[in-house]
């Protein structure tokens, strides 16, 4: 089974497609599929669904989701194989086994396949570790590999109940640090013009995040272009005084005033222990993983 979340919804079972159509179907399929080989309780299901609010027939109606599942596993289990797969691991599989009933829930039996969320968080915690012993090269790699899995937003096409709008939220807020962690590996690496069209487009997108902005500051002010620097600062500054009631953080403040000065940089190479005369914040950032409903 091959699991994408990371975008649209899309389960392949035996190379075929088991997404449904209908909304509610679809909420079911991507809390089974963002927590696959997990047991997902019964009123984590309802919650999503029905948000406090379920029918009377509660319990028929999530059975009847559960069915329409498995219809479409049935169907995928029995499409003919391609050679190379004819030792598959859904030889001898039911629409049981893929979606299994359990005491308390129900599981999406992934038989070993892949999940797009698995691997976003393997690269991206294989990125930070490099980081972390000062591989900005191997860093920036990993972390641009782990970044290409996403294709939309978090489960793109599927009206998201409390439960998966949180698990968007908490996706989505794991993306912008394994972001914020690669640009400042390329940001290491002087990657400064490089950066320049990128960071344009995400200090308008996130027009409060400041570490992105501190970023963008550094691009410009490495490539010459102080100037500008200082205007993402003021800019920032007047929207986050406007929509927050907020002044920058000192160490934004600190940065401000280190391009001000003009102060000599650290060179790109130096050790990471040293401190640069204009610093890049430090990302705040968040170990990825999967949480249990």
């Amino acid at each position: 089974m091959q699991i994408d979340v990371l975008g649209t919804l899309d389960v392949r079972e035996n190379g075929v497609s088991i997404a449904p159509t209908a909304p509610k179907p679809r909420q079911v399929l991507a809390l089974l599929a963002l927590h696959a080989d997990r047991v997902v309780p019964v009123a984590a299901l309802v919650d999503e669904l029905w948000s406090g609010r379920p029918p009377r027939s509660v319990r028929t109606t999530l059975q009847t989701y559960v069915l329409q599942l498995r219809e479409l596993i049935t169907l995928a289990l029995h499409q003919p194989a391609a050679p190379a797969d004819a030792a598959s691991p859904c030889a001898g599989r039911s629409a049981k086994d893929v979606l299994a009933t359990v005491p308390g829930g129900y599981l999406l039996v992934s038989g070993g396949g892949g999940s797009d969320v698995r691997e976003f968080e393997r690269l991206a915690g294989l990125g930070y570790r490099a980081m972390d012993a000062g591989d900005h090269k191997d860093a920036s790699r990993l972390l641009r590999e782990a970044l290409l899995l996403w294709t939309g937003p978090a489960f793109a096409g599927v009206p998201a109940g409390a439960r998966l709008e949180t698990e968007a939220r908490r996706l989505e807020e794991s993306r912008l640090c394994a972001l914020d962690q690669r640009i400042e590996a390329d940001l290491r690496l002087g990657r400064h013009r490089e950066l320049l069209a990128e960071l344009t487009v995400l200090t308008s997108r996130y027009a409060t995040h400041e570490n992105l902005h501190a970023q963008f500051m550094l691009a410009l002010h490495r490539s010459g272009r102080r100037g500008e620097a200082l205007d993402v600062y003021h800019r920032l500054r007047a929207t986050l005084v406007r929509d927050l009631g907020l002044e920058p953080s000192p160490r934004l403040r600190r940065l401000q005033q280190s391009i001000l000065v003009a102060a000599p940089e650290t060179p790109p190479s130096a050790p990471r222990q040293a401190v640069p005369a204009v610093p890049v914040l430090p990302a705040a950032r968040a170990r990825v993983g999967v949480r249990p409903v």
